[in-house]
């Protein structure tokens, strides 16, 4: 059986690796009004949340699970 700590560590990851992703999407959405509404801000700052937001759903997770990846035997 695993011990509490092993099963909190990877909770803990779990937990991170999903803020990452949902982190990302937000801000590409953001980026998306901002795109839609150029009035209230302009419209390469919206470009720039959405590149930036489509990157960071791709990278961040990926880079985060190879970091955490277990040892192999």
């Amino acid at each position: 059986m695993a011990e509490p700590h092993d099963d909190r560590r990877a909770r803990n990851r779990w937990l991170a690796l999903s803020l990452s992703r949902i982190a990302g999407s937000v801000l590409a959405v953001l980026g998306v009004l901002v795109l839609a509404q150029p009035a209230r801000a302009p419209a390469w700052l919206g470009g720039v949340a959405l590149v930036a937001g489509l990157v960071a759903m791709a990278v961040v997770p990926r880079h985060l699970a190879r970091k955490w990846r277990s040892p192999r035997p």
